[in-house]
């Protein structure tokens, strides 16, 4: 079968497009030899026929085509120009047949990948092996077939030296990750050797300032290496750091007369020499057949020049350098030296992100709940810090918040208002507000931030952020939640029944006043045992799947969640199992295992609102401490206080008092409701003032006191200690 001419129209297939494409490359009567598909599998006419001289007038073709079935054999192939002479490419043949062997898992990983999720796999510096040993550097990307034809499409481009030399330094500025910048370095010298490093100093690695002082003690990390195989025991891998003597070497030998320079090592024995001991030989030395290495420094430019790291290409016996490759080699680390210094300033800026959201994301559980969470940025750069976030923290008064929340878009703006936006909530629920009233707030707060004068002159908008507050009472096992806009929560009960709790949709934070209404309240028993799971919506979204279906999933994930199971390798599960390889959205998880109060640690008594109340409650506080063991001092101090409180609310508020008593770790948790909503404050009362007095009292003997409103009235409650 010919190769189509540039004017076909009819050509659908990648491998039909690349063939026309580039018809002015191939010489006059050479494609139709190479596609090979009027031959049977297998037979002489599959193979590559190489034209030794190009048809006058035209350029030498450096691009070729190989399309390969779903099992990767080579179906048709495009590759009879002479530079890719050699080439034993045989229709039917695996196509790994092609690649080095060490090469092979990395590619047919590569090859399935594309193969499972369609999306192509674009200019990756790769070596093919001729026949006769020697090897061919190309440009490989990889691509699916077009329908009907199932399958791949690999086009090849014969790596001439500018040109390889411009797709290096193209491929590796375009990531700002200091590990992929490296790699993609790594990846580009290999063409010229048979295994290649890069080892970079610590600093450039964490991110943090390189300057000319203490270059003599640089300290190397190794960041990349290539190819991927495993390597012997001993041998410096990513990750690792080298060893001190063969950081103090490296920096040694390229660092001469106070200037970078490259060097190059020749053979076997004069490594040997120069490293000096059979430990650094088997840490540096790749194999027994690597007998020569140039060693180039990746320098930044400046007064004075500032080494960044070393890069290694390694050879064998048979293939010494010349001065023509050193050169090439050195041009191409001299052209990326400062790709790898942007990615170490963005390594810098990335981690002073991470550490402002990690200040403004405390994940600490109270005694009642034990809490588990996870966050995972949509990218790994700092634009994918965004404004997810989540909180867990006891409440002064004994009960537990959790707060998941998600502010609308990336960077360090979203961050700056998740953070308010969570340091507000905390406060709020701290000082007794409920759900419903922090939302209140919080809507006003994202109101006030979206103005012109503050958010729109940021170009920042917090207009649309969802949020989700439960508050659970260790007590009456109960929990009290409101959402703005946010995704509804999954309960788990001890008996293994599992979905998302139905509550009341509202819109999110900031909405038109058209559309706001009361946020509600979702009360729900949560039996000592349950498990409860907020998390954003980057952890459900599928463009593919309804987002109830998304939902559905995350419920049956978190139901196989176990009693006994450790509840950070849950939580670490359930996002590993749900959320997508490539996620366009943070993705964030809290879960919370209710424990609760044991029941002979509580005790709640309602008493009329009457003159004894006061005696009444004193004799019924006085049997149960007795009952705990309580020391007689912290007796005296407990009896005091709730004699105290019973007295102030059959005085100012009346209705039914509720005395309930808390034996919390290390204090006693008293609390007193009534129907009263007045705020009892702490004033400064004169010697003969009445009034007030027995809030002095309660100061004086609680270790911390506070209010909370409820539905009927409000809860005065205070801790001491035991």
């Amino acid at each position: 079968m010919d190769t189509p001419s540039p004017s076909s129209s009819s050509s659908s297939s990648p491998f039909d497009l690349v063939s026309s494409a580039l018809g002015k490359y191939i010489p006059r009567g050479g494609a139709s030899a190479a596609a090979g598909a009027s031959g049977a599998p297998g037979e002489d006419t599959a193979r590559v026929r190489v034209h030794p001289n190009p048809a006058a007038g035209l350029q030498e073709q450096i691009l070729g085509a190989v399309n390969l079935d779903r099992e990767l054999r080579i179906t048709r192939s495009n590759l009879d120009a002479p530079v890719f002479a050699g080439l034993e490419v045989v229709t039917g043949s695996p196509f790994v047949d092609l690649l080095p062997p060490w090469d092979i898992p990395t590619v047919t990983r590569r090859l399935r990948q594309v193969l499972e999720t369609g999306e192509a796999h674009v200019a990756r510096v790769q070596r093919l092996r001729r026949a006769d040993g020697s090897e061919l550097v190309v440009s490989m990307s990889i691509l699916s077939a077009a329908a009907p034809q199932e399958g791949l499409t690999v086009s090849l481009i014969a790596m001439a030296r500018r040109l390889h030399l411009y797709a290096a330094e193209t491929a590796i500025g375009t990531s700002l990750d200091i590990g992929e910048t490296a790699q993609s370095l790594a990846e580009s010298l290999l063409a010229w050797g048979d295994v290649a490093a890069i080892d970079l100093d610590f600093a450039v690695w964490t991110g943090e300032g390189v300057t000319e002082h203490g270059q003599g003690r640089i300290r190397l990390r190794r960041a990349a290496l290539v190819p991927d195989r495993v390597w012997p025991e001993g041998y410096v891998t990513p990750g690792d750091d080298l060893p001190k003597d063969a950081s103090h070497l490296l920096s040694q030998a390229i660092r001469r007369d106070d200037a970078a320079q490259a060097i190059v090592i020749p053979d076997r024995k004069s490594i040997e020499r120069v490293l000096g001991s059979p430990k650094l030989v088997r840490a540096l030395v790749p194999s027994d057949r690597s007998a020569g290495v140039a060693c180039i420094p990746l320098v930044l430019d400046g007064s004075p020049p500032v080494v960044l790291g070393v890069a290694e290409v390694w050879r064998r016996a048979d293939r010494p350098f010349n001065d023509s490759e050193l050169l090439d080699l050195q041009e191409l680390v001299a052209r990326t030296s400062h790709h790898v210094d942007l990615a170490r300033q963005h390594q810098r800026e990335h981690t002073q992100v991470l550490a402002l959201q990690r200040r403004l994301l405390p994940r600490t559980g109270g005694d009642t709940v034990e809490t588990a969470s996870v966050y995972q940025p949509a990218t790994p750069d700092s634009a994918g810090v965004g404004g997810d976030w989540f909180n867990s923290f006891p409440l002064p008064d004994g009960r537990t918040a959790l707060v998941v929340g998600d502010v609308v878009g990336h960077g360090l703006g979203a961050a700056a208002t998740m953070g308010q936006l969570s340091m507000e909530a905390r406060a709020l629920l701290s000082a007794g507000l409920a759900p419903d009233e922090v939302l209140e707030h919080l809507d006003k707060t994202v109101t006030m931030l979206d103005d012109a004068e503050s958010g729109l002159a940021a170009g920042y908008s917090a207009l649309g952020s969802t949020c989700c507050i439960a508050v659970y009472d260790p007590v009456s096992h109960r929990v009290a939640l409101s959402s703005a806009g946010h995704l509804p929560p999954i309960l788990v009960l001890p008996d293994g029944r599992a979905g998302p709790l139905a509550v009341r949709p509202h819109p999110g934070l900031g909405a038109e006043f058209a559309l706001r209404e009361p946020f509600g309240v979702h009360t729900f028993a949560a039996p000592p045992g349950s498990l409860l799971a907020l998390y954003t919506d980057g952890l459900v979204e599928d463009p593919a799947v309804p987002i109830d279906e998304g939902i559905g999933r995350l419920a049956d994930a978190v139901s196989t969640v176990h009693p006994w199971d450790v509840l950070e390798e849950a939580a670490r599960w359930v996002v590993s199992g749900l959320s997508p390889l490539r996620g366009r959205d943070d993705v964030t998880l809290l879960l919370a295992r209710m424990i609760g109060y044991r029941k002979g640690d509580t005790a709640t008594w309602r008493l009329p609102a009457r003159d004894d109340a006061a005696a009444r409650a004193r004799t019924l506080v006085s049997a149960l401490l007795r009952e705990w063991h309580t020391r007689d001092d912290t007796r005296d101090r407990v009896l005091l206080l709730v004699s105290e409180l019973v007295t102030n609310a059959v005085r100012f508020a009346g209705g039914p008092i509720t005395v309930r008593l808390i034996r919390a770790g290390h204090g006693l948790l008293c609390e007193v409701g009534d129907t009263g909503n007045g705020r009892p404050r702490l004033g400064r009362g004169e010697l003969l003032d009445d009034g007030g007095r027995g809030l002095h009292v309660v100061h004086r003997l609680t270790a911390r006191w506070g209010v909370r409103w409820t539905d009927t009235g409000k809860v005065v409650w205070a801790v001491v200690g035991r």
